[in-house]
Formats: C-alpha cells, structure tokens, sequence
C-alpha cells in the first residue's frame, strides 16, 4: 500500500529563537499578574506587617531580658513579666505567622490563576501552530517545557515575593534599628557581610547556571526518547528492540546523573561558601555585642537582641543561593514557554477574515505550486501548476503514484499549509480570505491513518460533534457499519481504545473515523483512502454508505484502489505533481494512458486486504 505523506514532508530542522533576558520575561508576564493588582497590595501589607511584628521579637526579647533584673521579692516579677511580656512575646510571634498566612491565602489566587492563564494560552497557540510544526515537535520535550514554565510562575513569584523581597524589607527594618539604637559599626558589619555574601552567591551561581541547564536539556531528551518509544510500542515490538530502546534510554539517564553529580558538586561549594561568610559576620557582630557589653554600652538584652536579628536575617540568607538559581531557572523555564507563545503562526487568518459563506460548495484548485520547505536548501516541489474543479455536490477522484502529491491537496485544502503560487477557492472564495474555523467546519475527512484520542468509542465518534446525541451518535456508527461490533463488546460505547486507537484493528479504527465524519455532516468531504484498511466485502457495504452520505455534498477522494472511485464524477490522474489525465473512469481507460495501465494492474492483483486476513 502507498503511503505518499512519508514522501511528501522532508524533515526540516527549525531553529529556536534567540532566548529573552529576564528583564524581557518579567515584562510579559507582568500582564498577566496585573489583573490580579488589588490581590498584590493586599499580600504586599500583609508582608510587611508579618515583617514588621518579626523584627519585633527580638526587641521585645530584650526587653524581656533586661526585665529580669528585677530585685527578689518585687511584685513585678510576677506581674509585669509572666503576664505582660511573655503574652506580648507570644501575640508577636503568632503575628508573624499569622500575616504570613493571610499574604499566601490572599495572594494564592493570582498565583494560580496566572498560571492557568498562561498554560490555557500556550495550549490553545500549539493547535493554532502549522502542521510543520506539529510534525517536527518533540512531544515529551514540548510537554516538559509547558509543565515546568507552568510551575516556574509559581516558584518565581513564591520566591520573590514571598521570600526575596520579605528579606529586604526585614533587612532595611534591621538596619535601620541597629543604626539608631547602636553605633554604626553594627550596620557596616551587616552590609559588609551582605555585600560579600551577595557577591560570593551571584558569581557562582551563575557559574553553575550551565551545569544546571545541561542537566535540564539532557532530563528533556531522556524523557523524549522514553515518551517516543512507549507511543511507539507496537514498533518496537515488531522489530525486538526492546533492548535497544532501553539502551537508549539508559545512555540518556546515565547522561543525566552525570549532569546532576557535576551540579550537587557545585552546589556543596557554594554551601560551604556562603555559611563561611555567615560564620565570618556573626562572630564579628557578637565580638562587637560583647565589647559594648563589658563596657556598660549596652545591656544583655542588647547583647540577645542583635544575636536574635542576626539569626533571623541570616536563616533567609542561608537560602539565598538556592533562591537566586531557582529564580533564574524560573526565569529561564517562563521563558522557553513564552517561545512557544511567541511562535509565529505559519498559516493565520488574514487581517479582516470573514467567515466562508458556503452555497454550492464548489471547489476550484487554480495553477497550485507548492513545496513544503521553499526556503530550505533542500526543498523539493511536490506540485506543479495543478488545476481542476469540483462542482458543487459532485465527486471528484485523485488518484496517482506514491508521492504524486494526492495527500498535499487534502492538507492544501484544508489549509494545514499555503499554497506557493495560483488559488484554491469555495464558492469563489480564496481560502487565505476566509477564516480558518469557518473553513474547518465545511470540511469533513476520513484519513487514511486514523488515530483515536485514548477514550470511550462513543466519545470518538461523538468528537465529530461534540453534544451530539446518543441516538445521533448509534445512526453515525451504524451507517459506517461498526453499531453492531461496538455493541458486542462488554461495555459497548464505553469501551476505551487505548493509545492512539491501538486495541482496535485498522478496519475498525477506519470505521469510528468514517462514523465521526458521518456525524459531522459537512457540505464538503474528503476520502484519503477512506477504505483502505477493509476487505473487499465491508468496502463495498462501506462504500455503499460514503457514496449515500457524499450524496449532494462536495467530496474530493483520494484513492489506491481504483475499484473505489469508479463513479466518480471526474478522476484527475497525478504524475510527478502534475495533472496526467482527467476524465471518467471509462473515458480514462479508453484513452490507454497511464490510468489504464494502473487499471490493469490492479484487476491482474488479488485483494491485498483480503490476502492478510
């Protein structure tokens, strides 16, 4: 059997577009937080609140330690500190936690709702995006790129705003309070420390940034070859590579861990580092503390209080570089989903587009060029100067070599692609006129490889027409004579397909896409080998049907067999993407050309389905 798609579609590598900066990836996401602003300043008041009564635990620390210095025996002992402080003490820290939690319950809901926003987005431009794309995509790693951006908008604001910026504000409260209370010496310290802790942080996490990304990409393509073999199942059945797939698999994993020891190495680094520079920073803080101590300077309680802020400014810090990596990794995950929103629609509705008006739907190919990769070094035009027409309510066949282009026009037609020079028209109306949906919905087709979506038969022949009835959907199964087959199997409608339709045979799996079109009911039909996969008795009950159902409806059918189509209206014979012959069946075989000679080849050839069954 031919299979003219594998020689019509070269593979043809596309090139990623140059990554954004982060500054560029934070504008356009910025819109999608905007609308949940009110959201923001209440989270924001929130922060600062919880900050607010964070850092005033350690104040209210000292006092609580210098309170202590009451003589034996005075009645404040008992009253004021047990029961004023120690409560103050408790509602402060309550507080934090308190205000924490309301910030993340108040602010949840932009999260969420921005990251559903985005992700629905990005779904919805992936079916809008060409069928190159679709057929140079990798699944598994197309799919990791949409999950991890969608977690990315949650790791990146969780980190910011609930973790970076909280930081700061503590950081300039503690600041602020060491500088007015003590002497500066205090505040040098924290910012010398900052500074260095900064600096030490940034450079080497952008230094392992690499290590990090290369193990991103090598945990995407070892998860693309997984996906790919288990879609491919049956293949790699056929063939016993088993062990070959794993092998493959293996190399990727093994790629992986490689990639994961190099980065957990520059991670320990970076760890050790920073706590070097924390350690550093409190002991000159503490040996500060202690001097001004023994010097009546300050109190104990002083002395509690700047090892309290210390403490809790660093424990965030100790994280900061893990907060700086993830953010770039956010960053840089929204980014590669953003490229996905950002791909440029091959075929797009013109500006203006008016939904096509459908009357006799009469199709005309006029002088049609197309290659599928004109700009590639090696394109390959598949046709040439192709014109024909089928009248409205009438049937035309294609028929033709292996990669004659048959197929090209159903997709041409269909406007999976644009065509490179001359018109295809409805009616009159030039396809790149008219709206893709409105043109969509005219057109009805049976492919010749069916693929069903993982689910109930019902619910593949209802996607033809979704809130179908259930009677509508049983008259679309009977007319493509599978009712009685679905109805013998225990759960009936019910019965789920597996992946891609592979617990059906292929004359079964012909036969849902039949009923599915059948149930579409479009004025205009497509036959690509619609009968390929059956023997010749249910082709001839099937034909039967598909030739009541094109009754005054426009069908264009791309045939093999030529047994299927010799009713037909008009047969155009394709040859190297150029129209051979046209005519009728018997005015074709009395021209002796190379329809006759496919003819009588055929009739000398026994029934190739029949013969496997």
């Amino acid at each position: 059997m031919r299979r003219a798609a594998s020689f019509d579609l070269p593979p043809t590598p596309t090139a990623g577009a140059a990554p954004r900066s982060d500054w560029q990836t934070l504008q356009r996401l910025a819109p999608y937080l905007w609308r949940y602003r009110w959201r923001m300043v209440a989270a924001l008041v929130f922060l600062v609140a919880a900050k607010v009564a964070n850092v005033g635990v350690p104040v209210l620390l000292k006092t609580l330690v210098d309170a202590l210095a009451i003589p034996a025996g005075d009645p404040r002992a008992l009253l004021v500190v047990p029961l004023g402080l120690l409560l103050a003490y408790a509602g402060l820290r309550f507080s934090t936690t308190l205000f924490t939690e309301l910030r993340e319950l108040v602010f949840a809901r932009a999260t969420h709702g921005a990251a559903k926003q985005i992700a629905l987005e990005t779904f919805r431009h992936l079916h809008a995006l060409s069928l190159r794309f679709h057929l140079e995509r990798q699944t598994g790693g197309m799919t990791r790129d949409i999950e991890r951006g969608t977690r990315a908008l949650q790791s990146l604001v969780s980190y910011s705003l609930f973790t970076i910026f909280p930081t700061l504000i503590e950081l300039a409260l503690v600041l602020t309070l060491l500088g007015s209370r003590f002497d500066l010496w205090f505040v040098w310290i924290t910012l010398a420390a900052l500074v260095a802790y900064g600096t030490f942080t940034i450079a080497v996490t952008e230094w392992r940034t690499q290590f990090r990304r290369e193990m991103n990409e090598l945990d995407s393509k070892a998860h693309s070859r997984a996906v790919d073999a288990l879609l491919n199942y049956e293949t790699v059945k056929y063939f016993n590579n088993e062990a070959f797939e794993a092998s493959r698999y293996d190399e990727g994993l093994d790629a992986y861990r490689l990639a994961q020891i190099k980065s957990q190495g520059t991670l320990s680094l970076l760890n050790a580092g920073q706590q070097a520079i924390i350690a550093a920073s409190l002991v000159a803080m503490l040996w500060r503390a202690t001097d001004g101590v023994v010097e009546q300077r300050m109190t104990l309680g002083d002395f509690v209080m700047v090892n309290a802020l210390m403490i809790q400014l660093y424990i965030p810090l100790n994280f900061l570089g893990v907060l700086y990596r993830e953010v770039k990794q956010s960053l840089t995950d929204l980014d590669k989903m953003f490229g996905l929103l950002s791909r440029e629609r091959e075929v797009a509705d013109a500006p203006g587009a008016r939904p096509l008006d459908v009357r006799e739907a009469a199709v005309r190919f006029e002088h049609v060029d197309f290659a599928y990769d004109p700009s590639g070094k090696k394109a390959r035009q598949i046709l040439f100067d192709v014109s024909f027409e089928i009248p409205g309510g009438k049937t035309v066949a294609v028929v033709g070599p292996s990669g004659s282009g048959k197929s090209t026009l159903a997709r041409l037609l269909y406007r999976f692609y644009d065509v490179g020079a001359g018109s295809i028209r409805i009616d009159g109306q030039e396809l790149r006129s008219v709206t893709q949906d409105s043109l969509r919905r005219a057109i009805g087709i049976v492919p010749q490889d069916t693929v069903l979506f993982n689910d109930s038969i019902g619910y593949n022949i209802a996607y033809g027409r979704p809130g179908a009835s259930r009677a509508e959907i049983e008259g679309a199964a009977r007319a493509a004579h599978i009712h009685d087959f679905i109805v013998a199997q225990p759960l009936g409608y019910d019965t789920v397909v597996g992946e891609r339709g592979l617990k059906l045979s292929g004359g079964e799996k012909q036969r849902v896409a039949i009923a599915r079109t059948l149930l579409k009911n479009p004025p205009i039909l497509i036959f690509d080998e619609a009968t390929s996969a059956l023997d010749s008795a249910n082709e001839r009950a099937i034909q039967a049907e598909l030739k009541s159902a094109a009754q005054g409806k426009t069908a264009l059918v791309i045939a093999h067999r030529l047994s299927t189509i010799v009713d037909a209206h008009q047969i155009v014979v394709l040859q190297h993407g150029r129209v051979a012959e046209r005519g009728t069946h018997a005015e074709l075989l009395a021209l002796g050309g190379v329809y006759a000679r496919m003819w009588q080849l055929q009739q000398s050839q026994p029934d190739p389905v029949a013969a496997r069954g």
